[in-house]
């Protein structure tokens, strides 16, 4: 516990985050990634990504997906997309599914940085996200990635450690499954 309390305490050290409020530090095993997150514009995302890290239910998870064009690792995907995918695979561990909050409610945008919440139906999301690795339009509201039109749910953005997503993205990887995944050691709250 000693050691997370003073990792942290370095790494807002570290990062300018006075002028920034919501922020979040992922802690991987190839270095830290810092986040803000926007409650104001998507409060049941963020809400849900903070019961996660309360619990601290995303201790020793994994990034465990890169998903590229170059090279392309989606042959029967003809919308292409660049993101990294973490979170928590074990289903047992996890809350129940929240709302969908588009980006035509909430305004945000799956832009370089944006961190979304990956799903399978609208309704479906529950601890599993991604990063998104350049400008992603068709995972908004009405982007052709999925076939239900309604895109995913975005609720922040990096900060500070884009070339820790760079390098998760590039990392070796079997079809799109990172191997190995890249450890997540812990998520946390720097308030």
């Amino acid at each position: 516990m000693k050691v997370i309390i003073s990792t942290l305490i370095i790494i807002f050290l570290q990062f300018d985050c006075s002028d920034r409020k919501n922020v979040v530090v992922i802690s991987t095993s190839v270095g830290k990634i810092v986040l803000e997150l926007f409650p104001d514009k998507a409060p049941i995302t963020v809400n849900n990504f903070y019961k996660y890290i309360e619990d601290k239910k995303f201790d020793n998870t994994n990034f465990y997906r890169t998903v590229t064009t170059e090279p392309d690792n989606q042959p029967f995907n003809s919308t292409k997309i660049n993101v990294i995918q973490g979170g928590i695979e074990d289903t047992s561990n996890m809350f129940m599914p929240i709302i969908h909050e588009t980006t035509n409610i909430t305004a945000l945008k799956h832009l370089d940085g944006t961190i979304s919440m990956a799903r399978d139906e609208p309704g479906t999301a529950t601890s599993e996200f991604f990063i998104c690795v350049g400008d992603q339009p068709s995972l908004d509201f009405s982007g052709a990635r999925h076939g239900d039109g309604t895109g995913f749910a975005a609720f922040g953005k990096v900060f500070e450690g884009m070339k820790i997503v760079k390098l998760i993205h590039k990392s070796q990887s079997v079809d799109q499954r990172l191997y190995p995944p890249i450890k997540i050691y812990f998520i946390r709250r720097i308030k």
